[in-house]
């Protein structure tokens, strides 16, 4: 990216050296001035600005750093050539025949709301309807994220989503093994949450919350609840999170994304979620504010994500900050890796550039999602003095 700014402009290039400068890209997003230029016809902006001064943290450094992500979709994470072979070996038309073009198609950066954002899950699922399938994907994910340095990671899938291909019990099973694998292999734990669909009948949740809780002591860790908010209340689930809660398992739910506060009070207040997926719009009512900052309740939050569903209009005017320093236990996750076409490092990266969050606030985030995760607590404690002594070394 330095390349092209000088090859244009030396001017420009010269602020960019200086920290006078930054890049983003065509929705704001903070760039990495080393980043590569990936694509011919791609819009990017040099924004001048002797205040901001340059990141003192750079992509590169924040990849070393000990992460932990709690909200991301296993269907979103494929890797492209994965989905190329899978495609090839179950005979299945995918939109693009090379990896990188496929990324391209795969990617939502021009979707209209989170309901246009939602169908490009249709094609990663569709190459997942098989055990192996299933197992390799989430093998994979787990390596991925271990690069990364993640080291403590909640994915969450819908195994309906993979009938009547495969039972119930072996759509949990299949990735449970390949989540295994990996983790023996990297270091990297993991822990899954099985998620209900708010457009499908609520029985179908009770259904899963009752799988989960037979597979509690496997790995699964919680019960969540996704899909279209807007005319689909969660209320009407409130039978799966009741069963989830009284066999032991923990509780989160996608609100506050595709819809308004009172989406978030109800998780709340009807579901008893201990935590919120997204809660990006919670800053419209100030009283619940207040009692998500009271009760410590984490909104596992999503930047990018929330530029491509329109929640927000660019990164830069996310509330993230806001509610990080209102007292709100904010965390960061990509939700998908492959659709955003993000790591969880340009997560944080986004956070430190493009919101201006300090060394400190962004090690806070770290630890938030060390703090919020559903983990046992003495594995909680152990997890963050990992992370916690990895910082301070770093």
């Amino acid at each position: 990216m330095r390349d092209a700014v000088a090859a244009l402009d030396h001017a420009l290039a010269d602020l960019l050296t200086s920290g006078n400068a930054y890049v983003t890209d065509a929705v704001g997003r903070p760039v990495d001035g080393g980043d590569a230029v990936g694509e011919a016809g791609a819009v990017f902006r040099v924004v001048v600005s002797a205040r901001q001064g340059p990141p003192r943290l750079t992509k590169d450094e924040l990849r070393r750093w000990p992460k932990v992500e709690l909200h991301v979709h296993l269907d979103g994470c494929l890797r492209p050539q994965t989905m190329l072979e899978l495609a090839r070996a179950q005979g299945i038309r995918l939109p693009a025949e090379t990896p990188a073009a496929l990324a391209d198609a795969m990617a939502v950066k021009h979707a209209k709301s989170l309901e246009e954002y939602l169908t490009k899950y249709a094609i990663t699922l569709s190459v997942m309807q098989t055990a192996a399938a299933l197992e390799r994907i989430a093998y994979e994910f787990v390596l991925d994220a271990a690069a990364e340095h993640v080291r403590y990671v909640e994915v969450r899938y819908s195994p309906l989503l993979h009938r009547p291909a495969l039972t119930l019990a072996q759509a949990i099973e299949a990735p449970l093994r390949g989540f295994d694998r990996a983790q023996r292999e990297t270091g990297t734990k993991v822990g899954v949450i099985v998620c209900g669909i708010r457009t499908m009948p609520p029985a179908t949740s009770l259904e899963l919350a009752q799988a989960a809780a037979d597979y509690r002591a496997a790995g699964v860790v919680a019960f969540d609840l996704a899909g279209p908010e807007r005319d689909h209340a969660a209320a009407d689930h409130r039978a799966a999170f009741a069963y989830a809660a009284q066999h032991g398992m923990a509780c989160t739910c996608h609100a506050g994304e595709g819809d308004g506060p009172e989406s978030i009070r109800q998780a709340l207040h009807v579901c008893g979620a201990q935590r919120i997926g997204h809660g990006t719009r919670l800053g419209e009512d100030p009283g619940l504010l207040d009692e998500v900052v009271e009760r410590g309740i984490p909104l596992e939050m999503c930047l990018t994500s929330n530029v491509h569903t329109h929640v927000v209009d660019a990164v830069t005017s996310h509330p993230f900050r806001r509610y990080l320093e209102r007292g709100v236990r904010v965390t960061l996750s990509t939700d998908s890796r492959l659709m955003d076409g993000i790591t969880l490092t340009d997560e944080y990266y986004s956070a430190h550039a493009g919101l201006g969050l300090t060394r400190e606030q962004v090690a806070r985030v770290v630890l938030n999602g060390c703090d919020a995760a559903f983990l046992p607590e003495p594995e909680k404690v152990a997890l963050i003095a990992r992370v916690q002594n990895e910082l301070e070394a770093l």
